[in-house]
């Protein structure tokens, strides 16, 4: 982690630390800092403690980053920036270090001549991570030594100590290390896989930064360790995401400005897919929800590429006006500005509220794209060409929604004739079951609880939505089945999405433990994910867990779920004297009758449900692109990656 730094340094010392108030609840009520005590909140610890480390970065202070997973469950994150201040609080009487773990909005966020953006703005994230760890160590190289403070619970062992000099081949910096407490966290095993997309996406968002992320759980070092390094920036982050697809235009629009109040950039391309992929940062936060920047986004992107048509002549043979979202078909792109002081709408920091943003960003795309638009005639015309099949393709839609709310009223309230419907009328106690074929569809409607359990048969594989068009997308009779069932509509329609009117808050997908089961269940996320995204990102998509195995001894029968199951059950039977006991294997939810169906797999207190969550958008998109799209090389390498591990966790 060696290196030198040529920037002016700029005063950083415990002067500079101000704290707002106390650290108060944090333990009581965990859910209102970090999102929530599950699998998600417990890697948000990792991501607050980063956000330290890459504030430093982006303050000109710090290169390097490495992230460990170690063999007692604890991660330590180290930084080579200045170190966090060690000497003594101007007004706290302590040591600035033990004020920034322990106070609440405590820290160099909140003073500009320390940080002049940064990510973690509300100050409340590393000592909230203190808080909630049975255990937290910071180490700071600073002033020629390496100090040391321990916690538990968020309450100092002891004060800040020096442990020794410095060596001469060490440099400033932080590491922090926590054990997170396993009386709060439902889980305390960190996913390498979670962690290496968030540190991925750095990398691209701030180039120049070498990260490091090594798990020492496992054996095999080659599976796990990985280096992120990019130079290219947002330009190679576009040009990951668009791995699997065919592109449309030969360059990767950048476009770029450092020099202003609000530096923006933003990497942009189109391909030959009909799905959009729009990524927005602010300060490295990824903002789910847009906000005022990609506002300014869209409005120039739609205003220049129209105005550059028109000027050209290229829209006389249209007969229809052209939409916004013609003009983001088959665009990926990725969208980052710095704001000194970004106003968040809501707590979770995913919907930019400046106003002065959006002028900033739509002036700059406009005078730049223009520009980039009359440099390259022979791409800008293959940019209108693909917006002009985009209209088109948007008519044949509307064309194609009319016929089906002619024959099956699609919006007017009828219900698939193959919807075996529950009684219930409250969506937040009922479900509906997505079931492969008509066999497995009648044994399921054997085994429910009418009251509120609906169960929808699909006949063979749905359309793969990855590869389709709008208008062959509605006029498939699965989807249509499946989109009237809900009662949403679509997200890509000119018709207004409605969450409000999902008839079910839970959708469970349960197909055959087989080759071709897995197929039409990713075929449905597919969908799900392209078409009906709020259903996921709400927590309402569930995947069904049959058992692969039954065992019977004499009257005794057990369920099991996985291989290893299977074996080590076998062999406590075999010991136990009794009969010898006989082993089945699902090959298909139609070998179960229906009481098996009900007790494995859809009673609410026997079954298994595994809830189907988007951790990290993009690596969510590149995968879905990687394994539904045209191109065979990406998904080879997919392959050859994962098939170790057998599932995919999207």
């Amino acid at each position: 982690m060696a290196t030198e730094h040529d920037l002016p340094v700029t005063p950083y010392a415990a002067s500079n630390i101000q704290v707002l108030e106390g650290l108060e609840a944090v333990r009581k009520r965990p859910a209102m800092y970090i999102g929530d005590v599950g699998i998600r909140g417990l890697h948000h610890l990792v991501y607050e403690v980063l956000d330290n480390s890459i504030d430093e970065a982006m303050a000109g202070y710090c290169d390097a980053i490495n992230v460990v997973i170690h063999e007692d469950g604890s991660v330590s994150v180290q930084d080579n920036g200045r170190g966090i201040p060690v000497d003594e609080h101007p007004t706290e009487n302590r040591s600035a270090l033990e004020v920034v773990m322990t106070v609440l909005h405590a820290g160099g966020k909140f003073d500009k001549d320390s940080y002049k953006v940064s990510g973690g703005l509300h100050g409340v994230g590393v000592s909230c991570v203190n808080a909630l760890a049975i255990r937290f160590v910071a180490t700071v190289y600073r002033d020629g030594a390496v100090w040391q403070q321990s916690y538990r619970c968020g309450v100092p062992e002891g004060p800040v100590t020096k442990l020794r000099d410095m060596r001469d081949d060490e440099t400033t910096g932080t590491e922090i290390r926590f054990w997170p407490d396993g009386s709060i966290f439902k889980e305390t095993d960190f996913r390498f896989d979670t962690l290496s997309d968030r540190l991925q996406e750095l990398a691209f968002l701030n180039r120049g930064v070498r990260i490091q992320l090594e798990d020492e759980r496992e054996d095999d070092e080659d599976l796990r360790y990985e280096e992120y390094y990019s130079e290219g920036g947002i330009k190679e982050f576009v040009e990951y995401l668009d791995e699997a697809r065919e592109p449309i235009i030969d360059d990767t629009i950048f476009i770029s400005d450092e020099s202003g109040e609000v530096p923006v950039e933003l990497a942009m391309r189109y391909n030959d897919s009909y799905n959009k992929t729009v990524l927005s940062f602010v300060n490295n936060i990824n903002t789910h929800e847009g906000g005022t920047h990609v506002s300014g986004f869209r409005r120039a992107l739609t205003r220049t590429l129209k105005g550059y048509a028109q000027k050209n002549g290229m829209l006389k043979k249209l007969k229809f006006d052209l939409s916004g979202d013609d003009f983001r078909e088959g665009l990926t792109a990725v969208l980052s500005v710095k704001v000194q002081e970004p106003q968040f709408e809501g707590q979770t920091k995913t919907k930019l509220g400046n106003s002065e943003v959006q002028g900033t960003v739509e002036s700059l795309i406009n005078t730049q794209l223009g520009r980039w638009l009359e440099d390259h005639p022979n791409q800008a015309e293959s940019i209108i060409n693909k917006v002009v099949l985009a209209a088109q393709a948007r008519a044949a839609a509307r064309k194609a929604r009319e016929l089906v709310q002619r024959k099956s009223a699609f919006t007017s309230g009828g219900l698939p004739g193959k919807l075996a419907d529950c009684s219930s009328r409250n969506p937040e106690e009922s479900e509906i079951y997505l079931v492969e074929g008509d066999s497995a569809g009648g044994s399921a409607k054997q085994a429910r609880d009418r009251h509120f359990q609906a169960i929808l048969p699909l006949r063979g594989k749905i359309l793969n939505v990855e590869k389709a068009r709008l208008d062959r997308i509605l006029e498939n009779n699965e989807i249509q089945n499946i989109v009237t069932a809900l009662g949403t509509g679509l997200t890509t329609t000119e018709e207004e999405f409605d969450l409000s009117r999902l008839r079910y808050h839970r959708l469970v997908i349960m197909t055959d433990a087989d080759v071709d089961g897995a197929h039409i269940r990713t075929l449905l996320l597919t969908f799900f994910y392209r078409q009906l995204r709020p259903l996921i990102e709400q927590g309402y998509v569930y995947i069904a867990m049959p058992p692969l195995y039954r065992i019977q001894q004499s009257k005794d029968e057990y369920y099991l779920w996985t291989d290893d199951q299977m074996r080590e059950k076998m062999a406590e039977l075999r010991a136990n004297g009794k009969a010898k006991p006989s082993l089945q294997r699902y090959k298909g939810l139609g070998e179960m009758n229906p009481e098996q169906l009900w007790t494995t797999t859809m009673n609410p207190e026997t079954r298994k449900l595994q809830q189907v969550s988007i951790d990290d958008a993009a690596s969510a998109d590149h995968t879905f692109s990687t394994l539904m799209g045209d191109s065979v090389e990406p998904r080879r390498k997919f392959i050859e990656r994962n098939a170790k591990y057998a599932t995919i966790d999207v």
